[in-house]
């Protein structure tokens, strides 16, 4: 695994490219500035600053490895979740087999920071990026990619761009989750006509069968396992009609952030195949959780024997105008918090060095770079305080920070997190 890039990241420069940061670290170095500990709240940090907790943070990523490690899964966590290559080195470190990406600047990113096992949810037909996938499989006999494929003619495509490649490029054939779902192979009749067609190229290999199981209509326990059992029925019958032939294991994969013990209930029926199964789950908002969407949704809340995930992001902004007693607006807004699924959470405020619950005040709007706050009678908040917001979606909060401190509970920044989106 090569560190030589993730050195080059504490070798960049503070500068006004970074929100949030202090101005007077301009012309540090990443490393330079995390040497320095400082206070995410007296020391420099301007609002509105988005932080990861390092607890937090270090809680959830050995939360997944060792669900993963006793359900007897693989984990390719979902990188898009954060694009942040020194967060997909702590998840190898805890225990990840690989990391899921969906297009291919992102597999671009991550063999630029040394990652070997990708794992491509999504079909890819770009002649230029299956060219580029096949020079790195060409050059790197280590790196190993795998990804969707949907359809004969995808296959015919992704057949003749990779024309003279050194290696094929595995494939899993991708099982549409119903009728109004998003991409996908509908029938097993149609799954068996794209193995075939996978079969008659030199160039593609097929390994497997895997899809995403939240894209189920309407779903709930009973329609997940249902078509997670489709799922394991089709790895099992291409199997039987020798369709994994090439292969030296058989991938089956599912697993966003909704329904992973649901995927863990129904992988750990697999019957014996003629190869090695890799039980692969590729949850990939656990990493941060967060305090909306993925907090009412998580597995753990229906197994609470089995741990559970902590938010680990919170955005500070502060208070610029309380216009009247039932109205204030802090100065952060859309570019700055998630709010496709859920508005921002109003928690605690600050002031003072004092931290209290935000009682009674609510986030009822957002502008673009203001927080419209709703405060009820007797809520105690001033023009200057500090408000600190818990965040929903993890998947829309990381792609607006590129640099984001990481501080540990009483506000010293341990270290910094870099996102490539």
């Amino acid at each position: 695994m090569s560190t030589e890039a993730l050195t080059r990241l504490a070798e960049e420069r503070v500068d006004h490219r970074f929100k949030g940061l202090p101005p007077d670290a301009d012309g540090l170095t990443v490393g330079e500035l995390t040497a320095q500990r400082r206070n995410l709240f007296t020391d420099g940090f301007t609002t509105p600053v988005l932080a990861l907790s390092a607890e937090r943070l270090e809680h959830n990523l050995k939360l997944m490895e060792t669900y993963a490690a006793r359900h007897g899964l693989a984990f390719a966590p979902h990188g898009k979740t954060s694009m942040a290559p020194q967060l997909f080195h702590r998840q190898l470190e805890h225990g990840a087999w690989g990391i899921t990406l969906a297009v291919p600047h992102q597999v671009r990113v991550a063999r630029a920071f040394g990652i070997s096992r990708v794992f491509l949810a999504n079909e890819l037909v770009d002649p230029a990026a299956l060219r580029w996938i096949a020079a790195e499989l060409a050059a790197d006999p280590s790196f190993r990619f795998i990804c969707y494929v949907d359809s004969v003619r995808g296959v015919e495509l992704m057949d003749a761009a990779l024309e003279g490649a050194a290696r094929p490029v595995d494939v899993v054939v991708e099982l549409g989750a119903g009728e109004g779902a998003r991409t996908g192979v509908r029938t097993e009749a149609e799954c068996a006509a794209v193995a075939d067609a996978v079969a008659a190229t030199d160039t593609l290999r097929l390994v497997g069968v895997a899809g995403y199981e939240a894209e189920v209509p309407q779903a709930d326990p009973e329609r997940v396992r249902a078509w997670l059992t489709r799922l394991v029925t089709l790895a099992v019958d291409l199997d039987k009609a020798g369709k994994f032939a090439r292969a030296e294991e058989i991938v089956v994969s599912a697993g966003g952030s909704a329904w992973f013990d649901t995927v863990s209930e129904v992988f750990a029926g697999i019957p014996e195949l003629s190869r090695p199964v890799l039980k692969l789950l590729r949850s990939g908002a656990y990493v941060s959780h967060d305090d909306g969407h993925y907090r009412k949704i998580t597995p753990f809340n229906r197994v609470p024997e089995e741990g559970a995930l902590e938010p680990a992001f919170r955005l500070w902004a502060q208070v610029v105008s309380r216009p009247s007693p039932e109205q204030a607006f802090a100065n952060a807004g859309k570019r700055d918090a998630a709010y496709d699924l859920d508005l921002p959470f109003a928690q605690v405020v600050r002031r003072d060095g004092a931290e209290r619950p935000a009682t009674g005040i609510e986030v009822t709007g957002l502008s673009d770079q203001h927080a419209w706050l709703s405060t009820a009678s007797g809520a105690e908040l001033e023009v200057g305080d500090w408000v600190g917001l818990g965040l929903s979606h993890p998947c829309t909060s990381f792609d607006k920070w590129s640099l984001i401190p990481v501080a540990e509970a009483d506000g010293t920044v341990v270290a910094y997190v870099r996102t490539f989106f």
